[in-house]
């Protein structure tokens, strides 16, 4: 018997979340698509420090002192924590409209604006906001349906609103937002300072060890590379959301409560399903079904066991009981008439 059963399949809210992101551990991990660069960083990084431990600090470690790697390894794993981090997690990614609330901001905008005659450009789809005695402009996001925030902007690489948005660095594979500013901030930082200790330390073992090849070494290489392309511009324009003191904003920016995602990533959608199960029921005599025999006449006739092995109620009309031998090969049936068999013919059934 076929059994109609409705499952309900558990979907994670990062499955159905529009944008050009990549999401690996069950939506843990947000990256972007294009992470070729981020690979690129994480071989400048990793074979760079892999050729000073191999050589330098060996060295260094029993001319002058064995803090030398130790210390190498405390930037090297400092810097590593810090990019990952700042790669794998989210920017500070505002959710888009849904349908109900893209079709009341739609009627709110051109309820403000009015009919465009045709042939005519709508106005700009700005909102005027106040902020320390500064007005602030709300521009509309066309592909997300929101006004955006403050300091927020549209990434056209990830195809999403990312709150406070920085630049998209390629070379962590991610935007640079809210979220993950500060970790962007301590990489930089962190991979600044191991550039600068592997730099001098490479300096002090070709002048200790005299080899006229030093020079050559890779590292020497790989340190510029890490350094080129890393700052953000500066704006120089008044900023509203300034306290007044670079010390303070450093403290914003930095040691703040880090904000919480908006996204709910690993939230949960329910779909029902409908999958067909098919059971093997037990048969038997209190589990037959009917079945169906066709008369004489054309009609369909059911006839049916009962649980005591009886026959069905009969009609009316006596039927003469006849054993197996007597019954004649063809006898035709009226309406309402059911063979009846003798107990010599049940037995032989049986």
């Amino acid at each position: 018997m076929s059994v109609m059963v409705a499952r309900k399949k558990v979907v994670r809210k990062w499955e159905k979340l529009p944008g050009r992101n990549t999401f690996c551990c069950d939506g843990r991990i947000m990256m972007a698509r294009q992470k070729g660069i981020f690979y690129l960083t994480l071989f400048l990084i990793l074979g760079t420090c892999a050729l000073f431990f191999a050589f330098e600090c060996r060295y260094l470690a029993v001319q002058l002192s064995p803090a030398i790697p130790v210390f190498a390894a405390v930037l090297f794993l400092f810097a590593m924590a810090t990019l990952l981090r700042t790669s794998f997690s989210d920017p500070g990614v505002i959710p888009r409209a849904l349908p109900d609330e893209a079709a009341f901001i739609e009627m709110e905008i051109e309820a403000t604006n009015g009919t465009v005659p045709q042939g005519q450009r709508p106005p700009p789809r700005i909102k005027n906001f106040q902020i320390n005695n500064q007005i602030v402009k709300l521009k509309y996001c066309y592909t997300c349906k929101i006004f955006r925030p403050p300091r927020a902007s549209h990434c056209s690489i990830c195809d999403n609103c990312v709150e406070r948005f920085d630049h998209h660095c390629p070379w962590v594979g991610n935007c640079v937002g809210k979220r993950n500013y500060r970790y962007f901030y301590l990489f930089i930082l962190s991979l600044s300072l191991l550039t600068i200790y592997i730099f001098t330390f490479d300096i002090v073992y070709v002048a200790l060890s005299g080899d006229r090849c030093g020079w050559s070494r890779p590292e020497l290489v790989c340190c510029p590379l890490q350094i080129k392309g890393s700052w953000t511009g500066k704006n120089r324009v008044q900023n509203p959301y300034s306290h007044g003191n670079m010390v303070k904003n450093c403290c914003e920016v930095l040691c703040g409560p880090l904000p919480p995602s908006v996204l709910d990533r690993r939230g949960i959608l329910q779909q029902e399903e409908n999958a067909a199960q098919e059971e093997m029921c037990t048969r038997g005599p209190s589990a037959q079904e009917p079945t169906t025999a066709k008369g004489p006449g054309g009609q369909a006739e059911e006839s049916s066991t009962q649980q005591d092995g009886s026959l069905p109620h009969q009609s009316a009309v006596p039927v003469p009981s006849l054993s197996n031998a007597e019954m004649p090969e063809e006898k035709q049936l009226t309406t309402g008439e059911l063979p009846v068999l003798s107990q010599d013919a049940g037995q032989a059934e049986h």
